[in-house]
C-alpha cells in the first residue's frame, strides 16, 4: 500500500512565517511536523509516499534527502548519535506539484497514476496522531475487514462540530457504516458528533467518484472530496473508524503551540524542566507583581 500527504496549501493562518517556511516544516521540538506523519506511515508498513506540494515547498523534499556533508563531518568526528539523528527515513519519498490551489479534490485526482489502482492512505499535515498503534495501521486493518474507504473519526462536543466534516453513521460501534458526510454543519444541524480528522484510506473507486463530482462542480468554490465520499457512501462503500490515540491539532497557531508543549511533555529529557517552567509562568500570570521579585 502507498501513502499520500497533501501539503500544497498556503497555510495563511501562519503568515508571515509561512511565506517562506512551509508550515509542515515548523519544528515540534526538534522534528518538523511532516516527519511525524511520514514516520507513522513507515511504522504502518507504507514505504512509498507521495508529497503533494507546491513551488514554495522544495525544502520538504530536501529534508527527506540524504545529507552527505553532515554525514561525512559526523563520521570523521565519530559523533554516532548525530549520525543516527540525520539518517534518512526508510521510505521512498516522491513529490508532485499541485500547480494551482484548486482544493483537495483536485489534489487527489492528481495522485491516481501514483497509487496504481490500489488502496492508499491519505494524510493532512494539520493532524498528528500519536498512540500505541499508528493510525495508518488502524485504517489498513479496518479496510482489511470491510473492503471500504475508511475515515478516521472522533467524537467531539457540540460546539466544535462546525469546524469539521461530520459523518452521519448508519450504526454504532468502533467501526461504523457511513450514510454521508456533512462539511462544517451549521450549529444544531450536525447529523452526529463524529468528526472526520485528517486521515483517510481510499479505495481506487474514489477516482471515478471524483471525476463525477468534478463534472458537476462549478469551480467557483474549492473542490473538495466530500461529494465523492458521499457518492461512495450511498453505495455502502464508506466506513468510519473511531481510532485510538491522541490527536494534535496543527491547523492553527494556538493548536500548534499547545501541541508542541504536549509533545515536549512526552520527551523524558524535557518533561521535568518544561513542567517547572509552565508552573512558573502560571504563577507569574496569576501574580504579575512577582515578575521582578527576588
Amino acid at each position: 500500500m502507498k501513502g499520500v500527504i497533501l501539503a500544497a496549501g498556503y497555510a495563511t493562518r501562519f503568515l508571515p512565517a509561512s511565506k517562506t517556511i512551509p508550515k509542515e516544516m515548523f519544528p515540534l521540538i526538534d522534528r518538523p511536523a511532516i516527519d511525524f506523519i511520514v514516520q507513522e506511515m513507515v511504522d504502518s508498513g507504507i514505504h512509498d509516499i507521495l508529497l503533494v506540494s507546491s513551488r514554495r515547498k522544495k525544502v520538504m523534499e530536501d529534508y527527506f534527502d540524504r545529507e552527505i556533508e553532515l554525514s561525512s563531518a559526523f563520521s570523521k568526528s565519530n559523533e554516532i548519535e548525530k549520525l543516527e539523528v540525520i539518517k534518512p527515513i526508510e521510505a521512498n519519498i516522491f513529490t508532485l506539484r499541485q500547480q494551482r490551489m484548486m482544493g483537495t479534490g483536485n489534489a487527489l485526482m492528481l495522485v491516481e497514476p501514483f497509487v496504481d489502482n490500489q488502496p492508499f492512505v491519505v494524510a493532512y499535515p494539520d493532524d498528528i496522531v500519536l498512540g500505541e498503534k499508528p493510525l495508518s495501521r488502524q485504517l489498513i486493518e479496518t479496510w482489511e475487514k470491510t473492503g471500504n474507504t475508511v475515515l478516521a473519526v472522533k467524537e467531539l462536543e457540540e460546539d466544535q462540530l462546525s469546524r469539521y466534516g461530520v459523518i452521519d453513521p448508519a450504526d454504532s460501534g468502533k467501526i461504523m457504516q457511513v450514510n454521508k458526510m456533512v462539511e462544517k454543519p451549521l450549529p444544531g444541524t450536525a447529523p452526529s458528533r463524529f468528526v472526520s480528522y485528517g486521515r483517510y484510506l481510499y479505495t481506487p473507486d474514489l477516482f471515478e467518484a471524483l471525476r463525477r463530482s468534478d463534472k458537476s462542480h462549478s469551480h467557483q468554490s474549492e473542490f473538495t472530496q466530500t461529494e465523492a465520499i458521499n457518492h461512495l457512501a450511498a453505495q455502502g462503500q464508506v466506513s468510519a473508524l473511531q481510532f485510538e490515540g491522541t490527536r494534535y491539532d496543527l491547523g492553527e497557531p494556538l493548536g500548534f503551540l499547545t501541541s508542541a508543549m504536549q509533545i515536549g511533555l512526552l520527551r523524558p529529557e524535557y518533561k521535568t524542566a518544561l513542567l517547572d517552567e509552565m508552573r512558573r509562568l502560571l504563577k507569574l500570570h496569576d501574580n504579575p507583581d512577582n515578575e521582578n521579585s527576588g
